[in-house]
Formats: C-alpha cells, structure tokens, sequence
C-alpha cells in the first residue's frame, strides 16, 4: 500500500451562512472550534440549512483525493457503530480505501464537523469530535503500517493521554511519516510536541505560512526557510495568495496560484494540496513536479462546494 491516513474520522456537514451568523455565534472566521457538548453543537445546527454530509476529516480527504489519482491507500479513524458510523464508513468504501477499523458500539456518537461557508468562500469550522477524539493505540494497526510505504497524520488528532500513545505507535512503525500541522489553533496548543515532531520524527511536514511560522516563531518567511534547509527534511508550506515552496535541505522549489479561478469554497484546499504534493513524492516525481501537483489538485477543490473531488 502506497499510504495509509490515521486521522480523525469525521462526517463533514457543510451549510452556507452569512457573516453575521459567525459573529452571533463568537466565532473566529476561518479557524476551526473545538465543541465538548453535543447539545451545543445541536443548537447550532437546528438554525440552518444543510448543503451536504460527506465522510470528512482533514487526512480522509487527503486520503480519498489520493485514491482518486489512482493510488493504493488506507485509512484508520475511530467511528461509532451508529448510522453516522455507517454512512461514514460505505463513504471511503466507495471511494476505494480500505478502512482498517472495526467499528463497535462506543459511548460517543461519531464525530461530526460542521463546515460554514460565508459569501467570501471562507470556511469556519465547529468540530464535535465525539468518538474520532478517543482513539488509542488499540485501534491502531501495526501491521497496516508496516505495509505502507508512508504514514499521513493530521495535527487536529494529536492530544495529550490515548491519541498521543495512538499516534506515537504509529510513528515507531512506520515507512515514513507525514503530517499536516492542520490549523494554528492546533500548533499553539501543542507547540513544543509538535517542534520535537518537525525536527525528529516526521519526513515530510505539512503546514500553511501562519502555521510553520507560529511553530518556530519566525518574524519573517525567509526564517521558515532558512530553519528547513538545516534540518534536511521536506516542510511544504502554503502561503495564499503567493503560492506554495517546498524546501528538502538547500532544495527550494516554488509554484504560484492558477489564476482565473472561480473559488466558490476553500473547504479542503489544504487536504488537497496533501493529496496532490504526496502522489508526487510517493511515484517518485520531483519536488517541484509534486508541489505542482499539490496546486492543481487543491485548485480542483476550491471551485466546488466540499472537500471531495
């Protein structure tokens, strides 16, 4: 098997809102909540109008944009045996990814992810994680690993307690590790887990400009740049409007945005990106072949609504 995602196994919710309604609500545009309460997260919901559910997660959506470019994949990602379980588990089947979990009755629902979009095509999102947020090493398989040529993890599962234990048996077993630092929130909470990780564990690192430059504090991007050529590993960086840069040691290769695009929903333009950049790396195209890849592919996504192709 070319990858195998371990991530949060989340049913994407996707519903068009106005600006308004993230204000009533106290939340930040563009960033991602993180909801403990199920009737909170009810309340929020009986208010709007559903576009779309997709089988959802940050590294899901890598994974199935990898199968759809023909590769091998896998995916683990902890589900209730419920009907959210279900629909989530018949969405990867039939996208051709093997679900390597085998879901059970738990005390939490599936996890679910409530996507707003506003008129501007940003995305601000309200996760409750429910049972994705409850993985332990348990659920994952080493063999499956071990079969991979490389790991993809997200930043989102990473927690202190069961996923951390999940996540670093992963690691320990594993081809190659990437990862996506996947949102800023995230890299400040875990700042000093996830620098140990950049500089020692992982070969490939994930992030957009504001997420690789939290990280390492880093006043301006020629900084970034300068700390991934000294570790002489692959940091791949999104930066809007300027395109993306992929650094390995003193190798720097840059891509601008396609331009005339018509964005309707930027829900997944990072997964994407993933998904394109490592179909690259993992059918031994360039660097710069693959950070193309990763452009085209998350150009693809941001003209439609949700993060499936």
């Amino acid at each position: 098997m070319k990858i195998l995602g371990i991530g949060n196994a989340i049913v994407d919710v996707i519903c068009k809102v106005d600006d308004d309604f993230i204000t009533k609500n106290n939340l930040t545009k563009s960033t991602m909540k993180l909801i403990f309460d199920d009737n909170e997260f009810k309340e929020l919901l009986s208010n709007l109008k559903i576009e779309k559910t997709v089988s959802g997660g940050s590294v899901a959506n890598s994974i199935v944009g990898l199968s759809q470019l023909g590769n091998e994949v896998g995916f683990i990602g902890k589900v209730n045996d419920d009907d959210l379980g279900e629909k989530y588990e018949d969405g990867l089947k039939k996208e051709n990814v093997k679900y390597f979990y085998s879901k059970k009755k738990e005390e939490l629902p599936t996890g679910t992810c409530l996507i707003l979009v506003t008129p501007d095509s940003e995305r601000t999102m309200c996760t409750f994680l429910g049972t994705a947020g409850k993985i332990n090493e348990n659920d994952v398989s080493s063999d499956a690993i071990k079969q991979s040529e490389t790991i993809l993890l997200e930043g989102y599962l990473w927690d202190e307690g069961e996923p951390k234990k999940a996540f670093e048996k992963a690691i320990q077993s594993a081809n190659k590790v990437a990862m996506s630092l996947s949102d800023q929130f995230c890299v400040d909470r875990h700042k000093p887990h996830f620098l140990e990780l950049v500089k020692n564990k992982l070969d490939i690192t994930f992030a957009n400009e504001q997420e690789i430059m939290s990280l390492i504090d880093a006043k301006s991007f020629d900084e970034v740049i300068n700390f991934s050529k000294s570790l002489g590993k692959i940091i791949v960086s999104t930066r809007g409007e300027k395109g993306a840069v992929a650094i390995n040691g003193n190798e720097v290769v840059e891509c601008g945005v396609k331009q005339g695009l018509k964005i309707v929903d930027l829900t997944g333009a990072g997964d994407l990106f993933a998904a394109g950049f490592l179909h690259g790396y993992v059918n031994n195209m360039s660097l710069k072949e693959s950070l193309d890849k990763g452009t085209e592919m998350s150009s693809k996504v941001i003209q439609q609504i949700g993060a499936r192709l």
